[in-house]
């Protein structure tokens, strides 16, 4: 009974171990897509309050591809700032993540992320 069973071992780790390969590089992928939303609102949060206290959008622009780091170049940036004093300036901010791992096929996620507070200046 037991030479009915030579080889088998072998062949079940071959078929789990692809198996549990993809299944490892998924998670860590959508770690690295949970990282870059949280960094992006957190540019967006950067931005929003540049924008509350400066009336130049640029300076709100500057913050959030500051807080961003390399991925700032590649992020896009919406500044809506009244000139009222205590109406709402809103950032928008927005990039695309490409998956790094090439079995996904070059898959790509959009993300996006705003932030809102009230002008002090």
């Amino acid at each position: 009974m037991i030479r009915d069973q030579d080889g088998t071992t072998a062949v079940e780790f071959a078929l789990i171990v692809p198996l549990a390969l993809l299944l490892v590089l998924g998670v860590a992928e959508v770690a690295v897509v949970a990282k870059t939303e949280i960094q992006l609102i957190h540019a967006a949060r950067e931005g929003a309050r540049a924008a509350a206290v400066s009336p130049d959008t640029a300076r709100a622009t500057a913050a959030v591809r500051r807080a961003m780091g390399n991925a700032g170049r590649r992020a896009r940036v919406s500044v809506s700032r009244p000139s009222a004093v205590g109406e709402p300036a809103t950032v928008e901010v927005g990039l695309r993540h490409v998956v790094a791992a090439p079995l996904f096929g070059g898959l790509s996620v959009d993300l996006h992320a705003s932030a809102t507070m009230r002008t002090e200046r």
